[in-house]
């Protein structure tokens, strides 16, 4: 069962008009103040689990409580772990019926078939065109090489049934299920070995509309195989979590930074916050990771071409509203730029943040950990004062990515780095990365010099300045297509 296509043309502005009813919406205008582009921001939160993995309750009451708290989009992305396949033909839990607790199994298995024909179908009945976007995902959840969320999926798959399990340990752990040894014997005599994560990108590029992301990245011990990158999947993972839960993923320790070994490994993944929530409160404590997405319309649809463009920022905060640029080019897209100043700009705003002080750091490439290239100390602007900008040098030899982390200056940070590094003050936000493009330089300077550029290009698009592919020849097409009612 696949994603249904949206239900009709959708009003981005409907964003606001589709919160009005909610319980505790999230508040602020919801335009961009450094690009009139029919983009509208819709506050997302596209990691949940459920009983039908290991989390505390329904997926219908996860929808439900992440709608009424505010959320204009939400998945529910259950552990993928070794239900699929002949396990799925087992039913390991469905043995145990009455004599263990339910979550139990479920805790080990994982998510089967019937329950991913469940989230589909519970998901189909909570979406609803330009006010609430509801999304059927799994969590791939391997012990070593880490775990990955995928989206848009008409099909799931566990790292039992791409062969991407380490089995040290795990037979016996799955023992504890009776009955299943010969099962079991019979699954692990056929798999040849632990070939790390190129099944699952196998599987991920075999066709279909899914997308991936990294999650809560450093913490399992693999780091998703070292991060070793995979050309084929440029289009397929888009996203690596900043925020997990309550935690900020800057530093996977005083020494090492898992997010930016991702990045250094030539990962072009824009930075998500999540929370990860497995308890039955969903989308209501406070604290825990959201993004904030930029969406041409609400609908599955639009929410999934705001993530293959990186159009997203993470946050903890309620409310914020965040865009931000590189010399005209928006967050998650590349810049023609060699060397010299680069000209940021931000939009930042939240309930009650005027005249708040706020650092921008400014994060490059640095090895183990990220090198701090510059700190902008700022007052947040009001709605009528000009927005926030400043320039730094920058040099694409030292690295190509530049992320802009937003740090309460008087707040330590909860996973502190090396004494006296810059990130150990408290993250409120990270934009999704900029890639410095010297090659996009001449093609950027053939635009201004006569050409009247595309829509995309005068908004500071991510495909500014360089060729189109036929993906994003077509993302672009959709971009150009009337604003309508949504001005």
């Amino acid at each position: 069962m696949g994603e249904p296509q949206p239900q009709g043309a959708v009003d981005a502005g409907a964003l606001i008009v589709g919160n009005d009813a909610r319980a505790e919406p999230d508040e602020g205008p919801r335009r961009s103040r450094l690009f009139d582009d029919g983009t509208r921001l819709a506050a997302a939160d596209l990691h949940n689990h459920t009983l039908l993995s290991d989390g505390a309750g329904r997926p219908e009451d996860a929808f439900a409580s992440l709608r009424d708290a505010g959320l204009d989009v939400a998945a529910v992305t259950d552990h993928a772990k070794i239900g699929k396949g002949i396990l799925s033909r087992f039913d390991p839990c469905g043995r145990l019926a009455g004599t263990r607790p339910h979550g139990w199994c479920r805790g080990i298995v994982g998510l089967d078939e019937e329950g991913w024909r469940l989230t589909g179908r519970v998901a189909d009945a909570a979406d609803a065109a330009g006010v609430f976007t509801a999304i059927r995902g799994f969590e791939w959840t391997h012990p070593t090489l880490g775990h990955v969320n995928v989206w848009f999926s008409p099909d799931w798959v566990d790292p039992l049934s791409t062969s991407g399990v380490g089995w040290d340990g795990l037979g016996d752990e799955l023992r504890r299920i009776p009955g299943i040894g010969p099962v079991l014997d019979q699954v692990l005599d056929s798999i040849p070995g632990d070939p790390g994560m190129r099944p699952l990108y196998d599987w991920l590029s075999a066709g279909g509309s899914a997308l991936a992301g990294f999650n809560h990245p450093g913490r399992e011990p693999g780091w998703f195989d070292a991060f070793r990158h995979d050309p084929r999947m440029a289009d397929r993972v888009v996203s690596v979590e900043a925020f997990n839960k309550m935690d900020d993923y800057l530093f996977d320790s005083p020494h090492r930074s898992a997010l930016a070994a991702c990045l250094d490994a030539g990962w072009r993944v824009g930075l998500l916050g999540v929370s990860d929530e497995h308890g039955d409160d969903w989308g209501r404590p406070a604290g825990k990771g959201r993004a904030g997405l930029w969406v041409r319309e609400l609908s599955r649809r639009g929410v999934r071409e705001a993530l293959v463009a990186r159009r997203f920022f993470a946050t903890r905060e309620r409310g914020l509203r965040l865009d931000a640029s590189a010399d005209g080019v928006r967050m998650g897209g590349v810049v023609a730029h060699r060397r010299g100043p680069v000209t940021f700009a931000l939009d930042v705003d939240a309930p009650g943040w005027a005249g708040r002080r706020v650092d921008i750091q400014v994060l490059r490439p640095g090895g183990e950990l990220p090198a701090v290239a510059h700190v902008e100390e700022i007052v947040v602007p009001a709605g009528d004062q000009p927005v926030v900008r400043f320039a730094v040098p920058l040099d694409a030899d030292d690295g190509r990515w530049v992320v802009l982390r937003l740090a309460d200056p008087d707040a330590p940070t909860d996973a502190p780095g090396p004494a006296h590094h810059p990130g150990n003050r408290r993250a409120l936000a990270y934009a999704s990365p900029f890639w410095l493009d010297p090659a996009s330089i001449s093609t950027a300077g053939r635009a201004a010099s006569g050409r009247r550029p595309r829509a995309t290009e005068e908004a500071g698009g991510a495909f500014a300045g360089r060729r189109l592919d036929r993906g994003e020849a077509s993302q672009l097409l959709m971009s150009e297509q009337p604003a309508g009612g949504w001005r």
